[in-house]
């Protein structure tokens, strides 16, 4: 109804899209979903769908997005569904209050990538399209300039809620990344030591250091000097290292 509200009024209030479904209630070739806990308020030609079909129709796009089991876009979900325009199973997946769209793609509601309720839930959206690690001061900027409903946050908030939440790691100077991403979280000194010891045998310093740049976007410099002087690394060879333990 809001959909179909928006393209027969000007100004689409809430007052608009009452009256337009109070049209379509006393309109016998329209069908009508009503709103309740699993339907937004619909409409659609009686004569191509009834009612039951619509619902049905739905249920198919809801199946279709729990089976895939992450956000996808109008054009695959046509395919997933087998409906024959995307517009079509976009119009669909919009009357059901089990899914939520974000980016163009849609999802079940309860997915932080489709329906971000949080300032953390926003980070993460930010840094799954961008798909690589980002500063915290482009995080907050690439969260205002999103199509968030809420979207007036300050660097500070997004900062603290990149430290608090487990699912980002600090993988260089105030550079964030996806855990999932393959990331952990610690020290330079850290992830030497679980470089040495995953490697089970010392290893020459070069080729610490560029296992390292896996993990951290830090300068060679920082990871030598770490290596060097830190009691838990000795070197048994020259430029050879491994853990003192």
């Amino acid at each position: 109804i809001t959909t179909l509200s928006s393209k027969l009024t000007a100004e689409n209030t809430r007052t608009d899209q009452s009256r337009l479904a109070f049209l379509t209630e006393l309109c016998p070739n329209i069908s009508v979903i009503s709103e309740d806990d699993t339907y937004f308020q619909a409409a659609g030609n009686s004569k191509v769908h009834d009612t039951l079909q619509l619902k049905k129709e739905v249920g198919t796009v809801v199946d279709a997005i729990k089976k895939a089991g992450k956000p996808v876009d109008k054009k695959d979900l046509a395919k997933l569904t087998g409906f024959e325009t995307d517009t079509f199973v976009a119009a669909l997946a919009s009357i059901s209050k089990q899914l939520a769209t974000l980016n163009g793609r849609w999802g079940l509601v309860k997915w932080p990538t489709v329906n971000p309720k949080n300032i953390r839930d926003k980070i993460y959206v930010i840094l799954s399209e961008n798909k690589k690690h980002m500063h915290f001061n482009e995080i907050a900027e690439a969260i205002k300039a999103s199509d968030f409903k809420r979207k007036d946050v300050t660097t500070q908030a997004i900062h603290n809620e990149l430290i608090k939440d487990k699912r980002f790691v600090l993988i260089g100077r105030g550079l964030y990344a996806l855990k999932e991403w393959g990331y952990q979280k610690g020290t330079v000194a850290d992830i030497l030591s679980e470089v040495l010891r995953d490697a089970k045998a010392p290893r020459h310093r070069d080729e610490i250091v560029q296992r390292v740049l896996k993990s951290r976007f830090v300068k060679e410099t920082t990871i030598l000097l770490n290596l060097q002087s830190k009691p838990q690394f000795k070197r048994v060879a020259k430029a050879t290292y491994e853990l003192s333990e």
